[in-house]
């Protein structure tokens, strides 16, 4: 929904620096396995101490490494490789777990019954991807449901943030939220896959 109404806007304000990286020698590929290590790492140092705010700062900045990677690839003179989208795609994964994951550590070490909610939204947001992955190879298009990748790294990132800077329940509601999400746009993946093959 938001990733399909900002890309373009995005993509061409990024396009020039992104092109300027290029000519300076640095890959995409480069680009991607910076920012993973980034947002890994502050990910699982800052959150499990409980500094929301300054480790969603830190991994906001690694995290543009995502909008780069893709444009860099398809401004480059060779295009966009297979091993590049494979690669992107499973970094993703890998990050987004990797936050969610940070959070839940220092959940269990409150003794909150949050991480079990955090835990679902980890669940569902490696099964939005995967049922994507499984209905292309059935040669069904699936990227269709009320939040995908971006509006779920949008919510995490937004309530880890604002609960940083003490904005009481802001995390519950965002987590909850997050979840609920999630468990319904695995529901609406599904029935398209269904659908699709009636």
């Amino acid at each position: 929904m938001i990733s399909r109404t900002l890309k373009p806007l995005v993509t061409r304000l990024i396009t020039p620096v992104a092109r300027f990286a290029l000519r300076i020698g640095i890959t995409p590929n480069a680009v991607t396995w910076v920012g993973a290590l980034g947002v890994v790492i502050s990910a699982l140092y800052f959150y499990p101490r409980g500094e929301f705010f300054l480790g969603t700062a830190v991994i906001f900045i690694f995290a543009l490494s995502d909008l780069f990677d893709g444009t860099m690839a398809r401004v480059s003179q060779t295009g966009a490789s297979t091993w590049g989208g494979f690669l992107d795609s499973t970094i993703d994964r890998i990050t987004d777990s990797a936050i969610l994951v940070g959070i839940t550590i220092y959940l269990i070490s409150q003794d909150d019954v949050l991480s079990y909610v955090v835990l679902a939204s980890l669940v569902t947001g490696m099964l939005v991807p995967y049922i994507r992955a499984k209905a292309e190879s059935y040669q069904i298009a699936c990227n269709g449901g009320i939040a995908e990748r971006t509006e779920r790294l949008m919510i995490s990132m937004s309530a880890i943030a604002l609960d940083g800077l003490g904005v009481p329940y802001i995390l519950t509601f965002g987590m909850w939220l997050l979840a609920i999400l999630g468990i319904v746009t695995v529901m609406q993946r599904m029935l398209i896959v269904k659908r699709a093959l009636k």
